[in-house]
């Protein structure tokens, strides 16, 4: 199968920088698969799981938001924040997790909806991939 690169840059580091037959993210769009030849786009990620697929390898990876631009022969993810499983501290999570949920459920008319479903999707793409 074709590779592709795969380069993840947050503002503190060079996440990823390798070959991969595949990725998957999700996008303000839905979710996505992208393999070697994609056209080309750009997109806006929605916090969820990375799956990077690459020589018989799948590696998952907490990605919180960016923006991702993808190219027959590369994709290039700018990431606010990402996470391999050992980076993530599980009960920090859940405990973001229950803050967000209590927000949402008992909402009045200065909540930040908005704010609040974002930081429950990062809580729950935290906890799912150390699952």
């Amino acid at each position: 199968m074709d590779n592709f690169r795969l380069k993840i840059i947050t503002p503190e580091r060079i996440f990823f920088d390798k070959d991969a037959y595949m990725v998957e993210l999700n996008t303000t769009e839905g979710e996505i698969g992208v393999y070697a030849g994609h056209i080309p786009t750009t997109c806006i990620i929605k916090p969820g799981i990375l799956t990077i697929r690459m020589d018989g390898e799948e590696k998952e990876a907490a990605l919180h938001s960016g923006f991702v631009q993808i190219l027959p022969d590369r994709v290039t993810i700018l990431a606010e924040v990402i996470e391999w499983p050992e980076e993530i501290d599980l009960h920090r999570a859940e405990a973001a997790m229950e803050r967000a949920k209590e927000r949402i459920a008992h909402r009045t008319s200065e909540t930040d909806i908005a704010r609040a479903e974002t930081a429950l999707l990062r809580a729950m793409a935290r906890i799912t991939v150390l699952k």
